[in-house]
């Protein structure tokens, strides 16, 4: 699966648009990364940037965008009201999807160290990326900011990570970079049926991690508590991670918690309002739903609606658009205005940034494609599909039966199998592409000029490494359609007993998979020239297919008995 990082540089300029243009550009000069949003902000002269891709990708653009940055803002000359201390003033790289934080926070490393050796610009790296406690904090790392930068950079202890450690002509123009890594946040507003923004901020100070302050007697009028150095003393909120304040929306007419989910691996969206429902129901006030400012990563919103199914005992095992659905409707995020999820969900936002997928095709236009004279998509595309029909009637019997009347308390028995099934279906839909992409690489390969000696080493080691992966997708397939096939047994063993014709042919479809798919490994196995490799994967391929075709006469047993 794609690994997905976000970037939100902040660059030192909110009011010259030309600059600003020049410098988000340079991020769209890099194929496969999706530049997001460009939040322009002239009271700060400062603004925010976010794009999205895959890895390398978007340090390429951050890095290039960083250089420009530093060839049209001259820090000498900048003024704002935002703590600053660089053209590019912060970098952080943020884990969207199937990525760690600590694979992240090596590309953040990376990163600084290039553009600290190559644009000669000193780099802090802090929050995730830091190299000590102290430069976690990036309010240590700007402290002083671009006016205190001499001293600190004469300051041994605040040797910057990366980059020159003295404050010279160069320095004096692009000041500094923090480039971090750091968990999504997300900016998200609830809304309130009350235009009493007092009542709002008791509510958002009773979630929120910094919590309210403490006062003797009255926890309004009373006198507030303070400690050994005079601060004032705070009884702690009940989220962590999450920043609060409630303020009245004039536009709509209504009160809100303004919240920023700073890191919802630890508070996420769905139980930032579910605190503050309860909180709010507790004084007597309702909430009417809410509102998502900016972008959000796909696994929040699928996570917030499986929340909500798990609530109503509902099986979790459907489409994912039919789950964020529920989150929509569940979260009211559609109460101010649509909801789109294809321009608020960052990886649909990319998926509509690509080429046209065969299973995104209705029925006819890929059977129509597939019995065209194009040799692509074939065999192996449509034993992938088979494969993944299958898998979906699996799903199908699982949900049926998770929703029978008197079986009520079986729910999260079918809910299991159906998630496991809909993992197969969307692995094997996966495939549907990505064997004609396999033999798109090979026909590429094929394609390589073959003049000189060179040229025609280059171009057979090519041929050899499209032709393995051209085996190891359908292989990949025949694996996915045989696990598949438990998914069967189980519903025609204890599904519904309406329904067990349809694991049957799941079961049908998912021998059929296998069978396609073994074809296509040894068709393949053909043109490569590692035969201790083609004996192996087909010793298994032929493995596979007698497993699964036993498997598929017991289940046919079953589904014939109950009949």
């Amino acid at each position: 699966m794609k690994q997905l990082i976000e970037c939100v540089p902040n660059i030192s300029e909110g009011r010259d648009e030309n600059i600003i243009k020049q410098i988000t550009d340079m991020v769209e000069t890099v194929d496969g990364v999706r530049l997001i949003d460009v939040d322009q902000g002239k009271a700060t002269n400062r603004t925010v940037i976010t794009f999205v891709g895959s890895p390398d990708e978007v340090c390429e653009a951050a890095f290039r965008l960083v250089k420009k940055a530093s060839e049209l803002i001259d820090m000498s000359k900048h003024s704002g009201a935002h703590p600053r201390f660089g053209a590019t003033d912060v970098c952080p790289l943020v884990p969207v999807a199937n990525i760690t934080m600590d694979e992240t926070v090596e590309y953040a490393r990376k990163l600084g160290k290039r553009i600290g050796e190559e644009l000669s610009i000193p780099v802090y790296n802090y929050e995730f990326a830091a190299f000590t406690e102290e430069r976690r904090n990036l309010a240590n790392c700007r402290s002083g900011e671009y006016e205190g930068l001499k001293e600190k950079l004469a300051d041994p202890h605040w040797k910057p990570d990366w980059g020159p450690a003295g404050f010279n002509e160069h320095v004096a123009k692009t000041g500094v970079t923090a480039v971090g890594a750091r968990n999504f946040l997300v900016a998200y507003n609830v809304n309130l049926n009350t235009t009493s923004t007092r009542k709002a901020n008791a509510i958002a100070f009773d979630v929120r991690e910094r919590g309210r302050v403490k006062r003797e007697g009255d926890p309004v009028t009373g006198k507030i508590v303070k400690d050994e150095k005079g601060n004032p003393v705070y009884i702690p909120g009940l989220l962590k991670k999450v920043k609060a304040i409630g303020w009245f929306i004039e536009e709509y007419g209504i009160a809100q918690i303004s919240i920023n989910l700073t890191d919802i691996t630890v508070t996420s969206v769905h139980e930032a309002f579910d605190a503050v429902c309860k909180s709010a129901d507790s004084r007597g006030i309702r909430v009417t739903g809410s509102e998502l400012v900016g972008v959000i990563p796909l696994k929040a919103m699928l996570d917030a609606g499986k929340h909500y199914l798990r609530k109503q005992r509902r099986s979790l095992g459907i489409p994912d658009r039919e789950i964020i659905r529920i989150a929509v409707k569940s979260l009211g995020l559609d109460e101010l205005g649509p909801f789109d999820p294809d321009k608020k969900i960052i990886e649909y936002i990319l998926e509509g940034n690509s080429e046209k997928k065969l299973v995104d095709m209705t029925v006819v236009d890929f059977a129509n494609e597939t019995a065209s004279e194009s040799p692509a998509p074939g065999g192996g595309s449509i034993a992938a599909t088979m494969g993944a029909m299958g898998a979906a009637l699996g799903t199908m019997v699982a949900n049926l039966s998770s929703h029978k009347r008197g079986w009520d308390d079986r729910w999260e028995e079918f809910s299991d199998w159906a998630e496991k099934g809909k993992y197969y279906q969307d692995e094997l839909m996966k495939m549907v592409d990505e064997d004609t992409n396999a033999f798109n690489k090979i026909m590429d390969a094929f394609g390589l000029p073959k003049k000189s000696e060179e040229d025609k080493t280059a171009r057979n080691k090519a041929i050899q490494e499209a032709t393995k992966y051209a085996i190891e997708v359908p292989f990949k397939v025949m694996n996915l359609c045989y696990e598949s096939m438990d998914v069967m047994k189980a519903m025609a063993e204890i599904g519904n007993p309406n329904s067990v014709s349809d694991a049957g042919v799941g079961a049908i479809a998912a021998l059929a998979g296998v069978k396609g798919a073994f074809l296509n490994v040894k068709i393949n196995a053909g043109g490569l020239d590692d035969k201790t490799f083609v004996d192996d994967i087909i010793k298994k391929g032929q493995d596979i297919q007698k497993k699964a075709a036993l498997l598929q006469k017991e289940i046919l047993n079953i589904v014939d008995e109950k009949i």
